[in-house]
């Protein structure tokens, strides 16, 4: 045998060859990490406002019934949001919606904002400018 067909190793033109397959593999890999790192932020900041809402919203709730009712007709549009929200040029403002509330529609115009119920409040927070919101009735005794 000859000597130098005892040699073994890889040649110049594979390790090209493998070079170039593996720069085609990770411009995807790569793409696939920012995609999942930019994902983990977003998930984060959604969940932030998550509990931002759900804090508003509890705060809202311990306050006294009578209170909230006087602001709701103070305010008296269910689209006007209240004293209970964020100022303005807040980021990521909350705004607290407050409006007396026709559980049982005896007006029948399927309106749940007219013919309103005596101890019945409708109160709803909701991140500015977003899809994010909690609502819910509150009944006074």
């Amino acid at each position: 045998m000859n000597a130098r067909s005892q040699v073994r190793g890889f040649s110049y033109v594979e390790i090209l060859v493998a070079i170039a397959l593996i720069t085609v593999a990770l411009v995807p890999a790569v793409n696939a990490l920012r995609v999942g790192v930019t994902a983990t932020t977003v998930q984060e900041a959604h969940a932030v406002r998550h509990y931002e809402l759900i804090g508003r919203m509890e705060s809202v709730l311990a306050e006294p019934f009578s209170l909230l009712n006087a602001e709701a007709i103070a305010v008296g549009d269910p689209a006007v949001a209240t004293s209970y929200s964020d100022g303005s040029g807040t980021s990521d403002r909350l705004l607290v919606f407050l409006s007396p509330y026709d559980v049982d529609d005896a007006d029948s115009d399927s309106d749940p904002f007219t013919g309103t119920d005596p101890g019945v409040l409708w109160v709803r927070v909701v991140v500015e400018n977003t899809v994010q919101s909690f609502e819910t009735l509150v009944f006074g005794l």
